[in-house]
């Protein structure tokens, strides 16, 4: 089993930067791709990015790239997602995750979760 934890949400300004993290404890975090979805009301829980157990692969939701910067800190057990130039369109519950197997996109493909962190982006 594997406990994340999301921090570092919050309420912010449109043009404005937060940065998630996900303290991870439990198996070893090392071995798991991780990544970040969200889910705003009424919507679905959406792929946001993933990151490869090594930190080398990285990949993201085109809505997010050139904005949003996946990094992970193995020792720390810590995946971390920073959020630049933020939109009011971004604002959702942002869940860390574990991968499992399969793609990275698919909600499906993730073991563990997180319980979330809420980030609203103000207009």
């Amino acid at each position: 089993q594997v406990q994340l934890i999301e921090s570092g949400g919050g309420l912010v300004q449109a043009g404005g930067s937060l940065r998630l993290s996900c303290a991870a404890s439990g198996r070893p975090f090392s071995h798991y791709a991780m990544g970040w979805f969200r889910q705003s009301p009424g919507k679905d829980r959406e792929f946001v990015a993933a990151i490869h157990w090594t930190g080398i692969t990285t990949s993201y939701a085109d809505f997010v790239k050139g904005r949003f910067t996946i990094s992970r800190d193995n020792p720390k057990n810590t995946v971390y997602l920073q959020m630049n130039s933020l939109k009011p369109e971004d604002t959702a519950v942002y869940y860390c995750a574990g991968h499992n197997s399969g793609s990275y996109y698919a909600p499906s493909s993730y073991s563990y979760w997180g319980q979330g962190t809420q980030v609203t982006v103000s207009s």
